[in-house]
């Protein structure tokens, strides 16, 4: 069931939106800050209050790769593997935050501390190798930088 200040700030996107489809995406980001990810629940839910079936509602979720459909650690790390982030030094990055948080791509720390997740780009390519944590961009990184910046996400 959506929650009544999720339907306040859904239905205040839609109000600009020509119909619910085209505000589709605004309003999974909307849940998705409030609840953390989107469950099938939320599909159904989300996609009766927009006039979409569930199945319409879905694949647009899941066509975005910033849409989890999974629970999802506090902290969501994209770490961009672009071309640029890659020929910069994306590979020891990974490798890096691999061993320090223990999971894969796609996994989530045991603690539920971390999520990591591939980013095709970041769009600051002059500043390669990036990511992201939360809104956070991070630049110019390297693998020594990387203890102390995951260390301020508590």
């Amino acid at each position: 069931m959506l929650k009544e200040n999720e339907i306040q700030e859904i239905d205040r996107e839609l109000s600009r939106a020509r119909d619910g489809r085209a505000g589709c995406i605004e309003a999974l980001n909307i849940v998705q800050k409030s609840r953390g990810w989107i469950s099938d629940e939320a599909i159904r839910d989300l996609s009766a209050h927009l006039g979409m079936t569930a199945d319409e509602l879905d694949s647009v979720a899941t066509f975005y790769s910033l849409i989890f459909r999974k629970p999802v650690g506090r902290h969501v790390i994209l770490l961009c593997d672009s071309v640029v982030c890659w020929m910069m030094g994306e590979e020891d990055l990974k490798k890096r935050l691999f061993e320090r948080l223990g999971i894969g791509m796609g996994g989530t720390t045991a603690d539920g501390r971390f999520t990591l997740v591939p980013g095709a780009c970041l769009g600051i390519c002059h500043r390669a190798p990036a990511m992201m944590i939360d809104d956070d961009i991070h630049t110019d990184l390297t693998a020594e930088k990387l203890d102390s910046i995951l260390d301020a996400y508590a």
